[in-house]
């Protein structure tokens, strides 16, 4: 057998191996079209978004969507994430809590949204819950379940929490306030804040499911994302995860799950499991408590670098 017959097995050994145990993420984003008034205006900020999922390979993309934004701005940009691929799903007319309105109040909410966002050629029929909340009571929570198979919807679960729309704000607060964010800085610590909840919560469903499964990750449309969200991919890959279509994650098991607990507060598929297992505390992870994100943005991007321990 010939040295490079040898190599070329390995190697294909190899490949195979990596591409049957890496681990899967799809990527969503929430509440399109976002208020854009900060360092981006809405055109450029999906212009960015776009440029960046196609440069760094990512197939395509889910934006849950408001209805109650689109104005002529608004559905131009929801048109342009439409017209480069990507999957346009409902997120409500208003955004309300449904822990604060009836099953009818919200039901109408939904549809309202149902409608309005059917313009679009990509529009799915996926719902993402406001907040993860899908009902404080048994009947909100079951009322929604029949509501959404009555009319074709599947529940557009997420696996992987984190509160990005925070770090969004503590990114606008300081250019609001005219400071010198260091961007290179910036995306490190986003993309670190990232991967520490990503891995969180995968942990977690290797202990409850004794698998990685098909996972969707929760972010939203905003001007962090179109700047660090090929930072976030480059930085999946290189841990071993292959970025996969929101169509395609919603093919795993756990799509079947369906909790019996009425929960007030959501904390995404995967706490579900964990609570179905008899988990109560862990269920938020640390990356979505607004005081460490703050003292970690003050620490890590703020703070005067040491100019000894810069690369």
């Amino acid at each position: 057998m010939s040295y490079y017959y040898k190599i070329s097995v390995l190697l294909l050994s190899y490949l195979l191996s990596f591409a049957l145990f890496s681990k899967e993420i799809a990527i969503t984003f929430d509440d399109s079209p976002r208020g854009a008034s900060g360092y981006f205006d809405g055109p450029t900020r999906a212009k960015t978004l776009i440029k960046a999922l196609k440069d760094h390979k990512v197939e395509q993309v889910a934006f849950f969507s408001v209805s109650k934004r689109l104005d002529d701005e608004g559905i131009k940009r929801l048109k342009s994430y439409n017209d480069a691929g990507h999957i346009i799903a409902n997120h409500t007319h208003s955004h309300p809590d449904i822990n604060k309105l009836s099953l009818d109040e919200y039901s109408a909410d939904f549809l309202k949204a149902d409608k309005r966002l059917s313009q679009f050629d990509n529009f799915e029929k996926w719902f993402r819950f406001p907040y993860l909340r899908e009902g404080d009571t048994k009947d909100k929570r079951d009322g929604m379940r029949s509501l959404l198979y009555e009319h074709g919807y599947r529940n557009a679960y997420i696996t992987l929490n984190n509160y990005d729309w925070y770090i969004e704000s503590l990114f606008q607060e300081s250019i609001k306030q005219s400071m010198n964010i260091d961007m290179d800085r910036m995306s490190r610590f986003y993309v670190s804040v990232l991967m520490e909840g990503i891995e969180y919560y995968d942990e977690l469903a290797e202990k409850h499911l004794e698998r990685s499964p098909k996972h969707v990750l929760l972010l939203h449309e905003m001007d962090i994302s179109a700047l660090f969200i090929g930072d976030l991919v480059d930085e999946l890959r290189q841990r071993g995860w292959k970025i996969i279509t929101p169509e395609e994650a919603y093919t795993d098991d756990i799509a079947h799950f369906e909790t019996d607990t009425v929960l007030k507060f959501n904390p995404g598929r995967i706490g579900e499991v964990a609570i179905g297992k008899g988990q109560r505390k862990g269920l938020w992870h640390k990356t979505l408590d607004e005081k460490y994100l703050q003292q970690r943005f003050e620490q890590e991007v703020l703070s005067k670098p040491n100019l000894s321990n810069e690369n």
